[in-house]
């Protein structure tokens, strides 16, 4: 069996006192007062701290995709409202990533962004049309 060594941090009080004045100064987090299932739009919507509301498409969430309405409505805040938990589907989504339009795993992310690409629109094929007779897309310059 491989021995531990045993470590020791030392903080200083001055270190801690300026520890105590970041933390006062910094900015306050957005965390959800509330959370509700809008069924008949099929959004979750949630009620900030800083008085805002945030609506989500049900479908664009991680482990959501496929819950019935009963499921998604039975959501639960967690910790100081930096989390919401889906106790029958097992899901947690982190409030302060959902603001900044993080939907779930970088897996997750990129397959939506997937999903987004191969869509196709007349305004799409168009714009690529306009693009080709440009030249199409710019070529790699090779890198000294």
């Amino acid at each position: 069996m491989r021995e531990m060594k045993e470590h020791k941090v030392v903080t200083t009080d001055e270190e801690i006192d300026a520890a105590l004045v970041r933390a006062r100064n910094a900015p306050e987090q957005v965390v959800a007062k509330a959370a509700r299932y809008n069924r008949s739009l099929d959004v979750i919507v949630l009620e900030l701290s800083n008085g805002r509301r945030a609506v989500f498409p049900r479908e664009d969430l991680q482990g959501l995709g496929n819950a019935t309405p009963k499921q998604v409505a039975n959501i639960e805040i967690v910790g100081p409202g930096v989390g919401l938990h889906w106790e029958d589907l097992d899901v947690d989504l982190y409030v302060p990533a959902l603001l900044q339009g993080i939907y779930g795993s970088t897996q997750w992310m990129a397959e939506m962004g997937r999903k987004g690409g191969r869509i196709t629109s007349t305004r799409k094929k168009i714009a690529a049309r306009k693009n080709g007779l440009k030249g199409g897309r710019p070529r790699r310059l090779a890198t000294a």
